[in-house]
């Protein structure tokens, strides 16, 4: 006898319709499963086994062969337990009803408990893309696909539950979204708890208005962890489409946290410097995604820039500039969006103690210049703005007036972003950040003065043309958060100050 019926795998972060065809046949009792699939779909055929006979069901003592189509994408994962199971009991006549608009996802326990699964999100909204009308998933992973429109999703907590449904026994309920709201500055430090660094703070404020990458360089203590941790605080909410496409990455990564259904809030990435470079950018023998596609539409936060290793830096090159990373294997090549603000950190020598006012270095020349040079020139150039901490002075620690507010400087974040919104209305362009180079000249107009300020800064620091860019792209926040359209001399002259660190710290060694 033959059974067919639709699960979902997933093929980066989009799922796939995925056909579940049983045969049963005479001949030597067997169990096989065909169509390319990995260790744990070989593994169900054993969960199968016992959930069927600990819920009372007759196990087939025929020759089974189960093929998976399409038959040359690997399958990977516990998913296929369930439409496994349903399956052999539709191809062994145990199960009379029709299930051609539904979807089966899910892990069968020995007991037929159905357990929660990663990807939920992305493999509902193919089943939703693919004609089907009801999606059946563990009941854990509720909130997850009910954030799906167009497709009834029913959480299933046991196989006894999902039979009683179909044969209209005892109905479940589709699961009810939860409503979507943001809250991207709730439970997260506030800047006011910051004392000093006003030059710091206006840096963060222009980069979270753009969407710009900064490198925050100075002594230990002098807050740079501190003032990026803040960074969240006083970015804008996620819209829901930048909510789904996270929520998309967290879900296959199986880090969303349980009983979530969409992000609230922009995710903040601190990953230890001991990393590897398949680690922030995604890899393995089963591509997976890294730490640049964790932080997309948030923040990632790299402490103590130096200590990743060379192959861990150098691999955010293409990143930054082209927001989505591609993993390249013999089977397939998966890409990933990667659109995220990079926040690195950083002493300005081993000791880091270089400039501080009161104390002196203790490193020797070469031992600083070999430090500073573990950070390359190309990632440099594609770090927007360059900013130096100071140390803190004791009457600014001691001052009893409390730092502006998170909120208020939220404010003026939103009223920028609202002019970019309005400017890049239609054009699939979210900050400034992400200008293309062929609509710098007519979104970055700039008044007399600041071209000729623009162009001595060009031919005396030895600007590079993505670093023009890059200035250009500043001076254009800058002027969002004065509410002016034409870039004047004043905005350049603030954006080329952030230009000019890496002349004190890498050229002066």
């Amino acid at each position: 006898m033959f059974a067919r019926l639709k699960s979902m795998g997933l093929l980066g972060v989009d799922g796939f319709m995925v056909d579940v065809e049983a045969d049963l046949s005479q001949g030597l009792p067997g169990f096989d499963v065909v169509g390319l699939p990995g260790a744990a779909v070989k593994e169900s055929r054993d969960r199968v086994r016992a959930a069927m006979k600990n819920n009372g069901f007759t196990y087939p003592v025929s020759r089974i062969t189960v093929n998976l189509a399409p038959a040359d994408v690997r399958k990977e994962g516990s998913v296929y337990d369930l439409p496994l199971f349903m399956a052999l009991l539709k191809a062994s006549g145990q199960l009379k009803v029709s299930t051609d608009t539904c979807a089966f996802i899910g892990e069968l326990s020995l007991t037929g408990e159905l357990r929660p699964i990663h990807g939920v999100l992305p493999m509902v909204i193919a089943a939703r893309e693919n004609g089907m009308a009801q999606a059946f998933i563990p009941a854990d992973n509720a909130a997850e696909g009910a954030v799906v429109d167009g497709i009834s999703v029913y959480p299933v907590a046991h196989v006894q539950e999902l039979l009683k449904h179909l044969d209209n026994t005892a109905p479940l309920k589709p699961v009810e979204p939860r409503a979507f709201d943001p809250r991207s500055a709730m439970d997260v430090p506030d800047f006011a708890d910051v004392m000093g660094q006003a030059g710091a703070r206006r840096a963060l404020e222009i980069a979270a208005a753009g969407s710009h990458n900064v490198l925050l360089i100075g002594p230990p203590g002098s807050g740079k962890s501190m003032l990026a941790k803040r960074l969240p605080s006083i970015l804008p909410d996620l819209t829901r489409q930048e909510a789904l496409e996270t929520t998309k990455i967290h879900s296959i990564a199986g880090t969303l946290p349980g009983g979530v259904g969409l992000l609230q809030s922009r995710p903040f990435r601190a990953p230890h410097h001991n990393i590897s470079a398949p680690g922030l950018a995604g890899g393995g023998s089963t591509p997976k995604p890294g730490e640049v596609s964790l932080a997309h539409n948030g923040v990632l936060f790299l402490d103590e820039l130096p200590e990743f290793s060379r192959p861990a830096m150098e691999c955010l090159r293409q990143p930054l500039e082209d927001h989505r990373v591609t993993i390249s294997r013999v089977s397939a090549s998966l890409s990933y969006p990667c659109s995220f603000m990079l926040i690195a950190a950083m002493n300005p020598c081993p000791c880091g103690y270089f400039g501080h006012p009161t104390r002196s270095c203790t490193c020797s020349p070469a031992a600083a210049q070999k430090y500073m040079a573990r950070v390359s020139g190309p990632l440099l150039d594609r770090i927007d703005l360059h900013v130096e901490v100071p140390p803190v002075e004791f009457e600014q620690l001691t001052s009893s007036s409390p730092g502006e507010s998170s909120a208020e400087i939220r404010k003026r974040v939103n009223a920028a972003r609202n002019i970019q919104t309005q400017r890049f209305a239609g054009t699939g362009i979210l900050s400034n950040s992400q200008i293309p180079p062929n609509r710098l000249k007519e979104l970055c107009p700039l008044t007399k003065a600041a071209q000729s300020l623009l162009k001595n800064a060009f031919e005396h620091m030895g600007l590079s043309a993505r670093a023009y860019d890059r200035l250009l792209k500043v001076s254009r926040t800058i002027a969002d958060l004065e509410h002016t359209d034409v870039i004047d001399a004043p905005q350049v002259a603030e954006a080329i100050q952030y230009r000019s660190l890496d002349r004190k710290y890498w050229q002066s060694r």
